[in-house]
């Protein structure tokens, strides 16, 4: 398949990528190699073969959720550079207009 200059600023576009006119030779080689790859995939029988759902046939064991206790709150806040009663107060980074 041919890869026209506008075809490349075309998905240069969607892709907000920008590069300068000696880059577009070596991108449009890429494109046409991509595109040969992907076609020559395309006449390959696949006919026979079960669509894949996961990667690998392995399964995860999941441990058991137990619920243990954490740390305090009194503890916490007492690491804290500053804290409130109940918070730990951090310097404001959003600001309203």
């Amino acid at each position: 398949m041919e890869i026209s200059d506008k075809k490349i600023e075309a998905l240069a576009h969607l892709a907000r990528l920008e590069f300068d006119a000696t880059a577009k030779p070596k991108i449009k080689a890429d494109l046409e190699q991509i595109l040969t790859f992907c076609n020559q995939l395309n006449e390959l029988d696949t006919s026979d073969v079960k669509p894949l759902i996961y990667m690998s046939d392995r399964h995860e064991h999941l441990r058991e959720d137990i619920v243990k206790p954490s740390l305090e709150k009194s503890k916490a806040l007492g690491n804290a550079p500053d804290a409130d009663s109940d918070y730990f107060r951090v310097p404001k980074v959003i600001k309203k207009d």
